[in-house]
């Protein structure tokens, strides 16, 4: 099978290439990127070694969408992951919509023009925010923990969010941009008849991904302390009892094995078919098995780096009350817990992710370990 990365250098489309490759399933891998976020261009050298075309363009140009090669299916992992997107005075909303929404149409149009199969990898993000920021929380271990005698919205239980909750809005302009594009996929799809999958995936983490808050909490709070950078909690107390899950991208590539290979054989073509009528669109994360929160995460920093200066910027779990580094008062779009529910996952696919939250941790501190000045790297 011939595959088309778009955002191929990136954290997640680097990590599912390099994945991806060694597969015997997969032919061969063209990747596609802009190189707009920095530390993207160091993935650019290691792809090609291992026999992986990378394109630069930019998947809002039509000119450098024509330019493509026909592959048999597109993984979409061009995007910009930033919740705060476009309301951080970063970058704006405009900015915001054309990447995460114009380029997903020019790919889609793609796929109609060769009838590639296409999977949008979106986000835990594309769900409702007022029912998740309202629901009643209790302290456990230094962790948010959902209040099991309350009345919960459709779609979450103490196990997390389904994708039976809603996604309506408010779910910040990023999350409304990956729901849009998750529904106009699947009408491609339906109306243009090629196979479409929609992977909900929750907080991708594993050692490679930049040091930016806003594109990977784990590894950017991991390589702060590594180099000793100040970090601080932001909402909620300031405390750090926001919690959040964690999945390394590699595991989505035994899925992505069964998604692109539930088809069968067109009679009419040698392209595959659309599938069995099945759901389309699915949770991906380790669930609660995966999450801990951002205070849970500082004392397994403490304890990798004790003599970090980096701990003295944070609150001790003992302190009533947070340092003068920290921010008591929420930012828009905060949320207290999100972890997603993946048991529908589990019951389509047999999938379960392999590496454990612990695992990812220590991947991600060996590599900073080994990359001292990461952060530094990946800014310029």
């Amino acid at each position: 099978m011939h595959l088309l990365l778009t955002g191929i250098c990136g954290f997640v489309g680097s990590t599912l290439a390099k994945a991806l490759i060694a597969e015997p399933w997969v032919s061969s891998i063209v990747g596609i990127d802009n190189f707009s976020r920095a530390g993207s261009e160091l993935n650019r050298l290691p792809l090609r070694d291992l026999g992986i075309r990378i394109i630069a363009g930019d998947i809002r140009c039509q000119s450098d969408i024509d330019s493509l090669p026909k592959c048999d299916y597109v993984i979409d992992a061009a995007a910009n992951p930033s919740v705060l997107a476009g309301v951080d005075g970063k970058t704006s909303s405009r900015q915001l919509i054309e990447h995460n929404l114009a380029g997903t149409i020019n790919i889609l149009e793609y796929c109609k023009r060769h009838q590639a199969g296409f999977v949008l990898l979106s986000t835990s993000r594309v769900y409702s925010i007022p029912g998740l920021a309202n629901l009643k929380m209790k302290v456990v271990n230094d962790a948010f923990v959902p209040d099991p005698n309350q009345q919960f919205p459709d779609g979450i239980t103490v196990n997390g969010v389904s994708e039976a909750y809603s996604t309506h809005p408010p779910v910040s302009l990023y999350g409304s941009t990956k729901v849009t594009s998750e529904h106009l996929a699947l009408e491609y799809g339906s109306t243009f008849d090629f196979p479409v999958w929609v992977n909900r995936c929750g907080v991708m983490a594993g050692a490679g991904q930049f040091g930016h808050p806003a594109q990977g909490i784990f590894a950017y709070w991991i390589h702060s302390f590594r180099e000793g950078k100040p970090l601080k909690y932001i909402g909620f107390g300031g405390h750090g009892h926001q919690v959040r899950d964690c999945l390394h991208p590699r595991d989505l590539v035994p899925l992505l094995n069964s998604q692109l290979s539930a088809l069968s054989p067109s009679p009419s073509a040698s392209r595959p078919s659309l599938p069995a009528p099945r759901p389309r669109l699915y949770n991906l994360s380790g669930g609660i098995a995966s999450s801990m929160s951002l205070a849970q995460l500082t004392a397994w920093c403490t304890q990798r780096y004790p003599n970090s200066p980096t701990i003295n910027s944070l609150p001790s779990a003992l302190s009533p009350s947070p340092s003068a580094h920290s921010s008591p008062s929420s930012r828009p779009f905060d949320i207290p817990w999100m972890v997603l529910d993946e048991t529908h996952s589990t019951r389509s696919w047999d999938w379960h992710p392999e590496t454990s939250a612990v695992q990812i941790l220590y991947e991600i501190a060996v590599f900073a370990d080994q990359n001292p000045d990461w952060l530094k790297e990946c800014s310029t």
